[in-house]
């Protein structure tokens, strides 16, 4: 399928995984639509928007319904309706579980799963009434292995892949397909701040030996978009840490 001239909204896109698949999209002809909680920067603008296609910002908190219901009617009147969903913004507030603050664990749900929901949903309905679109969630291999410390991130992140699932039988009637990538560890600034000695035993337990880069996620979020028999699945990038069979 082809990409050129669709709209496509990547939360959480001013750095790291989600700026990666923006930039991807943004070579595939796609027209972006960047996504923080802070102010987007015009020099990032300008670099997607090099790429031939139009790129706006639409900044606002995604834990808040109403915050997205008032973006999405703004970048709807600046680019009309959005083909493609990419569900990517995402927090993290790591304790242990039997010092872990009920706030923290609130916080992580509100962002990355409520959060999901709370676009996902305006956006599913008005796929569902033109019978086309394409979600992709960011879920993590802890949502399948857990994670010493991630007991709020993995839980709100394997509750995404519940909710991924359930989409993608609901929209299937309508062309409306929705599936999950679940990175592992890959190389962005929240793996540049561990020490050498812990990210070597975090590689002695990947298979592949190494961390994966921002462009491995982003490649497979743009096959996803152009798979039209691809719905309902979750697919790992994670260098064979989780391999089901």
């Amino acid at each position: 399928m082809d990409l050129k001239d669709k709209t496509v909204l990547v939360t959480g896109s001013s750095r790291g995984i989600g700026l990666a698949i923006a930039k991807k999209f943004a070579q595939e002809g796609a027209n972006i639509i960047l996504n923080g909680r802070s102010e987007i920067s015009e020099n990032l603008i300008n670099e997607i928007a090099a790429n031939g296609v139009k790129c706006i910002a639409a900044t606002g908190d995604i834990s808040s319904f109403e915050d997205v219901a008032n973006m999405l009617k703004k970048v709807e009147e600046q680019l009309g309706t959005i083909d493609i969903l990419i569900n990517n913004a995402g927090i993290t507030k790591d304790s242990l579980f039997l010092r872990m603050k009920a706030s923290d664990f609130d916080d992580v749900i509100s962002t990355n799963l409520t959060g999901t929901f709370n676009v996902s949903q305006q956006i599913f309905k008005k796929m569902m009434k033109q019978r086309y679109g394409v979600i992709i969630n960011l879920s993590s291999v802890s949502a399948q292995l857990g994670n010493l410390g991630q007991a709020n991130y993995a839980a709100s992140k394997a509750g995404i892949i519940g909710m991924s699932k359930s989409m993608a039988r609901e929209g299937a009637s309508r062309n409306v397909r929705s599936n999950t990538i679940a990175p592992g560890f890959i190389e962005t600034e929240m793996t540049d701040i561990l020490s050498d000695n812990v990210k070597e035993q975090i590689k002695a337990t990947i298979p592949l030996n190494r961390f994966g880069s921002v462009d491995d996620v982003a490649e497979l979020a743009v096959f996803l978009a152009k798979s039209p028999y691809i719905t309902g699945q979750v697919i790992n990038v994670d260098g064979g840490m989780v391999m089901n069979g």
